[in-house]
């Protein structure tokens, strides 16, 4: 089917439907919905190219890809990217990822934003005063932030309560009868961190409990720095009798640690790992089963590609804010504090 006949068959202009298709915002809902379902049902598929001339669009969304910064997420980025992918893939929208050796983006974004390659682009891992949102801003390259600073410059961003779930976490093993808790933090300069961290020390304050620096470290979400910390954290006396771990990654490094100095999760410590729904790390089916603060970072690439499809259609950045609860499922890895 053409556009014309599909306009035909609607009773509309071939301007009005081909508007309707593109997002145009003057095309009112209802005749945007009734020619997409139109569309779906008769099969119609824009021509992606006479689109982008349509509409001055690109058709791409960009994200950089520091090479360095990406060890320290490991699986968390391919998860992230796949999400984003697949909503972009409906749309027949490309994603444009830029590897660079250093952890400075803006050179790639000016770079995107004077060849006119992307109509957007995706920041993440963002610190608490990210100059990257007001250099964006003044680029004039729209922009959404998976994650949330402080940079006092409206935008859009998209990001899970972290601090609500390491206190909720922390509340709960601590109710468990655990008084020294060690926390496994992602790297200390990332606001998702930071927010972790006040989340464990305001639940320990809170039960008047003494905070011990000593019992905190973080790095790179890895079997490896898991491994090293928690066998650092058994060192202290009295050593820690419960872990909150920063990803599945890291958990698996205390496990390791944890049956080297010859425990048992679930009884002699346990554990509560952030579970970023890995099709390929599954926490029920871990022996013991892993209790979670659990959250889909495929899923908020999926909604941040959405959210950003809204705002290339003409929602205001300032509107498209989103913190999105995160759940705590409790399994085996969870116990009592021993006697």
């Amino acid at each position: 089917m053409k556009l014309k006949d599909l306009a035909a068959e609607l009773g509309l202009s071939q301007t009005t439907v081909s508007r309707a298709l593109n997002g145009y915002p003057e095309v009112n809902e209802s005749t945007r919905q009734r020619v997409n379902e139109a569309a779906q049902r008769f099969g119609y598929s824009a021509n992606a190219s006479a689109r982008r001339l349509a509409t001055g669009r690109s058709g791409a969304i960009g994200v950089a890809l520091p090479l360095q910064r990406s060890l320290h997420f490991g699986p968390h980025v391919s998860e992230f990217l796949s999400g984003i992918s697949e909503r972009l893939a409906q749309k027949e929208i490309d994603l444009l990822v830029a590897p660079i050796d250093s952890d400075d983006e803006m050179p790639v974004f000016r770079r995107l934003a004077e060849s006119r390659r992307v109509d957007a682009v995706i920041i993440s891992a963002p610190t608490p005063h990210d100059p990257r949102i007001k250099a964006l801003s003044e680029l004039g390259l729209p922009f959404i932030l998976h994650g949330r600073c402080e940079i006092a410059v409206p935008h859009a961003w998209l990001d899970i309560d972290n601090e609500g779930a390491f206190q909720r976490a922390t509340s709960h093993l601590i109710d468990l009868g655990h008084r020294h808790i060690g926390l496994i933090n992602g790297p200390e300069d990332q606001t998702f961190a930071i927010h972790r961290l006040r989340g464990y020390r305001n639940a320990l304050l809170s039960r008047g409990l003494t905070y011990d620096p000593q019992l905190v470290g973080g790095g790179r979400f890895t079997d490896e720095n898991g491994f090293r910390l928690a066998q650092a954290f058994f060192e202290r006396r009295p050593r820690p009798t419960a872990f909150l771990a920063g990803s599945m990654m890291t958990a698996l490094g205390v496990f390791r640690a944890i049956r080297l100095a010859g425990l048992t999760l679930g009884k002699d410590v346990s554990m509560i790992a952030h579970d970023d729904v890995f099709p390929y790390l599954n926490a029920d089916n871990m022996v013991p089963s892993m209790s979670t603060t659990r959250s889909s970072i495929r899923a908020a690439g999926l909604r941040i590609a959405d959210l950003l499809l809204q705002m290339i259609e003409g929602k205001p950045p300032e509107t498209i804010n989103e913190l999105w609860p995160v759940e705590l499922v409790l399994r085996e890895s969870t116990g009592p504090a021993p006697r």
